[in-house]
C-alpha cells in the first residue's frame, strides 16, 4: 500500500467517525460499523489507528483544529485582559456550543486512554495567544488564573457531559469567572453588592 492510499483511507475513516460522533454520539463509534461505512477492512482500521480510542482521539483532534482552535489568535494591541480572555474563550467554546455531541465525545475521549493528547493539543493551540494577553501579569496571579480557568472549564464540561448543565451555560459561566478574576471586587465585597 502506498502512503497516498493510507492517507485516503485514513481521511475516509476519520470522516465516518466524525459523522457518527456528531449524529449518533460517542458510543455509536464501533469499529465494524466504521469499516463498513468507510468501505475499508477492519484490519486497515487497526493498522492505521491501532485502537478505537486512538481513532476517536484522531478524529476529535482533527475536528478541534478545524473548529475549536481555528480562530484562536493573539489579542489586539491594547486589548484589555478581560476582553482578550473572553474572546479566546468564545473562539474555543462557541464551536462546541454548536456541536454539543462533539463536546460530549471530547469529554469521554480525554478521560480515556491517550486522552492527554487532546489536552496537549488545546494547550498548544491556545497558549501562544494567551501568553501574549497575559505576558505582563504577576507570575503568581498568572498561575492562579490558569489553574482556576482550566479546572473550571473541565468541571463545566464534565457537568455538561453528565447532563446536569446545559451547554449554553459553559461559556457564560466561564465569562463570569473571567470577570471575577480580572476585577477588583474588594469594594463590592465590603458593601455586599455585585461588582
Amino acid at each position: 500500500m502506498t502512503r497516498g492510499t493510507d492517507s485516503d483511507a485514513s481521511a475516509k475513516i476519520i470522516a465516518v467517525v466524525l459523522d457518527l460522533l456528531s449524529t449518533e454520539g460517542y458510543e455509536a463509534v464501533q469499529l465494524r460499523a466504521v469499516a463498513a461505512r468507510a468501505h475499508v477492512s477492519l484490519a486497515k482500521i487497526y493498522r492505521l489507528f491501532h485502537t478505537r480510542d486512538e481513532l476517536i482521539i484522531a478524529a476529535l483532534a482533527q475536528w478541534m483544529d478545524a473548529n475549536a482552535y481555528a480562530d484562536v489568535r493573539p489579542p489586539e494591541p491594547d486589548e484589555p485582559l478581560r476582553e482578550s480572555l473572553n474572546r479566546l474563550l468564545r473562539n474555543v467554546f462557541e464551536p462546541w456550543e454548536r456541536n454539543p455531541e462533539m463536546l460530549e465525545a471530547y469529554h469521554h475521549a480525554r478521560t480515556g486512554p491517550g486522552g492527554e493528547r487532546l489536552d496537549s493539543q488545546g494547550l498548544l493551540a491556545v497558549l501562544p495567544a494567551a501568553e501574549v494577553a497575559l505576558r505582563d501579569l504577576d507570575p503568581g496571579y498568572l498561575d492562579d488564573l490558569g489553574l482556576i480557568l482550566g479546572n473550571m472549564a473541565l468541571a463545566l464540561i464534565g457537568r455538561f457531559a453528565a447532563g446536569t448543565l446545559p451547554i449554553t451555560q459553559i461559556l457564560t459561566t466561564m465569562e463570569r469567572t473571567v470577570y471575577r478574576l480580572t476585577t477588583d471586587n474588594a469594594t463590592a465585597a465590603r458593601r455586599g453588592t455585585p461588582a
